[in-house]
């Protein structure tokens, strides 16, 4: 998973000098039906789909090797039919700022309307590469 633009901007001026940031204490999870890219675009959509809410100082191992990941199951519940190709990562459970996201390495995932998807513990990584 690579970070977005605003977040690495954020970062850098936080780092050395800017302006101030205060992360998020909630971030949400989403999936994508195509590359996330830079902005989060092509979210999925429909069926009962949100955005999964990670309290982020539990749900994250601590840092180590410049990563982390996920320390339990991300379940969305209700999805629309289609195909799950990325993962991202916002800090809020609408709208708000795309923090970073990637594809799924493990390969696409065909699901069907109302079908769990899961993100297994372990298995969102995040990392600066």
């Amino acid at each position: 998973m690579s970070f977005s633009n605003y977040l690495e901007n954020k970062a850098l001026d936080f780092l050395f000098g800017g302006s101030a940031f205060t992360p998020a204490g909630t971030v949400y999870a989403s999936l994508h039906d195509a590359a996330p890219g830079e902005t989060g675009a092509d979210e999925m959509a429909g069926g009962s789909y949100a955005r999964q809410a990670l309290v982020a100082a539990s749900a994250f191992t601590a840092a180590s090797a410049g990563a982390i990941s996920n320390n339990n199951d991300i379940d969305f519940a209700g999805m629309p039919a289609g195909t799950v190709v990325g993962a991202g990562v916002w800090d809020a459970s609408s709208s708000g700022n795309f923090l970073g996201g990637g594809t799924i390495t493990s390969g696409q995932k065909v699901v069907n309307a109302d079908d769990t998807f899961r993100i297994s513990a372990g298995d969102l990584d995040i990392s600066l590469d």
